[in-house]
């Protein structure tokens, strides 16, 4: 049976309504990246950066998983242990469609974390710089999610799943932000077969052995019943 790494990023989520850095009009476009995802904002104004991702938790909570979302964890859920799911997006759409075991490189916009101890819970709806830490009361508490300029989570495990899996799959990246960029050479290197799900080709479309381009809501779906079929 093919061990598979699924990459995803903000393609994936697009179709549900939540937008990516680069949408017109939408929350992003707003706020300048270095005031609301870097340490030296939230440290200059650490108000303004919770107001950003109160609203940010605000839209997931109203967003629905979408037919990309649900093919994912049907995929995974059949697939046992030899799919994992790696997201680049911090919201809990591939959670809520049933997946299970979804390594979230970038932090999770529905949990906390405590700058001071480490601890992470649970966020509210809305969250305050001088919310006190759940376990040490600390008055210092941040999303629990990862800055421009800080080390993404689980790069370890990701790292061991790229060298032995079968097939890469990127789904709805840019092939722009590393160390996401460069999974599917990781994986390459290894031997896997890489395929990228895009609406638009990416910064390494050209570099995948197959591609295929369309919204994720129909592609993804496609693709899933290819595999599962393959598999029964």
């Amino acid at each position: 049976m093919d061990k598979i790494v699924i990459l995803s990023g903000a393609g994936l989520s697009a179709e549900s309504g939540l937008g990516t850095f680069r949408d017109v009009g939408g929350l992003w476009s707003e706020y300048d990246l270095e005031d609301v995802a870097t340490p030296q904002g939230f440290a200059r104004d650490p108000a303004l950066v919770h107001g950003f991702y109160n609203a940010r938790r605000a839209n997931c909570r109203a967003a629905k998983p979408n037919a990309a979302h649900a093919a994912l964890a049907r995929l995974a859920k059949a697939g046992g242990p030899d799919v994992l799911l790696v997201t680049q997006n911090i919201d809990d759409l591939l959670e809520r469609a049933g997946a299970p075991g979804v390594v979230h490189m970038h932090g999770e916009l529905m949990r906390g974390l405590c700058a001071a101890c480490g601890h992470r819970w649970d966020a509210p709806p809305e969250m305050a710089s001088d919310d006190p830490c759940p376990a040490c009361s600390a008055q210092a508490t941040r999303p629990d999610v990862v800055w421009f300029g800080e080390y993404p989570y689980h790069l370890d495990q990701i790292a061991d799943a790229l060298a032995q899996c079968d097939l890469f799959v990127s789904i709805g990246t840019s092939g722009s932000v590393y160390p996401a960029a460069g999974f599917f050479a990781e994986a390459a290197v290894h031997g896997a077969r890489t395929l990228e799900i895009n609406l638009d080709p990416s910064d390494n479309s050209g570099r995948f052995d197959e591609a295929r381009m369309g919204p994720a809501g129909d592609i993804v779906p496609r693709w899933v019943n290819e595999v599962l079929a393959a598999r029964a």
